[in-house]
């Protein structure tokens, strides 16, 4: 029976999450990517069977090297998950720092950069 696996099983793991990051903008050959951790090589193969499975990497033949490649499209479902509570914390925040405003008596937000700042800068509407 083959194991079906999704990105979000992929990105659970630290070691899988540092992978990814390494061989997002350099493909490395698994000597390399081995070297970065304190584990065998072979917990690392398993890590990477895993993400060649979730379709985040692919293995590319070079002469007598195997170089993983990072296949970032994938991760538009991770980004399409999130999104919605992206939104959601920043209309949070917004209300959050027109609150304050209020209470400093409109003389802006309250410390250095205020709730807008954490909020990425957007503004919102208030509820009424």
């Amino acid at each position: 029976m083959e194991t079906r696996r999704d990105v979000f099983q992929a990105i659970a793991d630290p070691t899988r999450r540092k992978i990814i990051g390494m061989i997002a903008g350099n493909p490395q050959n698994l000597n390399a990517i081995s070297e970065n951790f304190d584990v065998s090589r072979q917990a690392i193969s398993l890590h990477i069977k895993i993400l060649t499975e979730c379709g985040l990497i692919v293995i590319r033949q070079e002469g007598r090297e195997r170089y993983c490649e990072m296949q970032p499209q994938k991760l538009a479902e991770v980004a399409d998950f999130i999104e919605p509570f992206r939104k959601m914390w920043e209309e949070k925040l917004g209300a959050l720092g027109d609150v304050l405003k209020q209470m400093s008596g409109g003389r802006g937000a309250v410390g250095s950069g205020g709730a807008r700042a954490a909020g990425g800068g957007k503004t919102t509407k208030k509820s009424k």
